[in-house]
Order: C-alpha cells, then structure tokens, then sequence
C-alpha cells in the first residue's frame, strides 16, 4: 500500500473487481439466467404445459430477470463513491463557473422582463 491508499502497481483509475452478493459480474449472471430459465422449461414440460404456455412463462421469467439485474446494477452505481475523475470534473465546473450573487440572478431575469 502506498500513502494515498492504492496498492503498489495498481492504478488509481483501475476499478477493482467486486465480489459479493452486489457484486455480480454479468458471465456469472448470464450462467444464472440460464440456470433459471432451464428449470421453468422443466417445470413446465413437467406439469405438461404446451410449447405456448412455456414460451411465455420463459420470457416473463427472462423479463423479471432482466429487471432485477437491472436495479441491482444501478443500485450498485448509485451507492458507489465518486472516482477521482468525478472529484476532478466538480472541481472544474466550480472553478470556471462565474460567480453571481442571488440577488443579481434575480435582478437581470427582471430587467430581461421590462
């Protein structure tokens, strides 16, 4: 470990790889889906529903699948700190935005008006 935090050899803007249940990588979630998808096609073609009604339950499956990966992953977005390109970018916009005060703002959108 170096002083600011990374790993020797390591690049800062390097993410590291997540494990855990938040951490899903999409080929484990892809074998997952798979998985899921076979034991409703054997659900069915056990319970002797027709190649329609199996259709169907697969893709309502795959959908709600698909759903839930989705919110996971933006969950995960959400819920993870800014990167240093983000600080970087913030502290930019800060710098070359010009400074007004509230009063101005108001005054000029009122003079804009008459």
């Amino acid at each position: 470990m170096t002083r600011d935090g990374a790993r020797v050899g390591q690049s800062l803007y390097r993410p590291e790889p997540v494990y855990g249940l938040l951490g899903m990588a999409l080929p484990k979630f892809i074998v997952g889906m798979i998985f899921a998808l076979s034991i409703v096609v054997a659900w069915s073609w056990l319970g002797g529903a027709s190649i329609g009604t199996t259709l169907i339950r697969v893709i309502i499956c795959a959908i709600i699948i698909q759903a839930g990966y989705f919110v996971l992953v933006y969950a995960m977005i959400a819920r993870s700190p800014p990167t240093p390109a983000d600080m970087a970018r913030d502290a930019e916009r800060k710098l070359n935005a010009p400074e007004v005060a509230e009063g101005e703002k108001l005054g000029s959108a009122r003079r804009s008006l008459h």
